[in-house]
């Protein structure tokens, strides 16, 4: 004869999953990279060359700008908890926080979006997966995101209003309105050397 209750409840185990939470993410370390979708794990793959390249000059310019206004901080890969119960963490490739929100001390993630989260995509990036993280950085209160594309040279700028402006070449990215006064060419950007 079968164990029908032990058949329901081997069914019923294998489509419960444990949903992790940020706090637990942050105590795993960052031996591993991860983001947290929906109380999941999701390794991130390592940069390539032309990604690391794009990101760290234009965080350069980023912070040097920042910096000598004292706006706040900028840096890369914070993590921010973009949503809670499950649990979404995403770390932008490049994130500012502007200094009435920084808490200086502080080994936590950030509790909701940075004022500006930039993502330069790589060659495996999905369209359908870098949009679902701009709704979810402007739904968690980011004011400006950067869709930066090393491929087609380009740079995406999304608002909360809905307003997306694509910049290519010599047209000025404005910062505005997070960093009134900063702007930089695509030109320059993906410039090589």
């Amino acid at each position: 004869m079968i164990d029908l209750s032990r058949i329901c409840y081997t069914a019923a185990t294998v489509e419960t999953q444990t949903l992790i939470t940020a706090e637990q993410l942050l105590a795993m370390g960052n031996s591993r990279r991860f983001e947290l979708v929906r109380g999941e794990l999701v390794e991130m793959t390592p940069i390539g060359l032309e990604h690391f390249r794009v990101a760290g000059r234009l965080q350069a310019w980023i912070s040097t700008f920042v910096e000598s206004r004292r706006l706040g901080i900028a840096g890369q890969e914070l993590g921010c908890i973009l949503s809670r119960d499950p649990d979404v963490v995403r770390a932008p490739d490049i994130a500012f926080i502007s200094a009435p929100r920084v808490t200086p001390g502080s080994e936590k993630f950030l509790e909701g979006a940075p004022d500006l989260a930039v993502e330069v995509l790589s060659p495996d990036d999905r369209a359908a997966e870098i949009q679902q993280k701009v709704r979810e950085y402007l739904g968690a209160g980011a004011q400006l995101v950067w869709i930066v594309d090393p491929r087609s040279k380009t740079v995406t700028a999304y608002l909360p209003s809905g307003d997306a402006h694509l910049y290519a070449g010599n047209e000025p990215v404005p910062g505005d309105p997070v960093l009134p006064g900063f702007s930089f060419l695509p030109s320059e950007l993906f410039k090589l050397g």
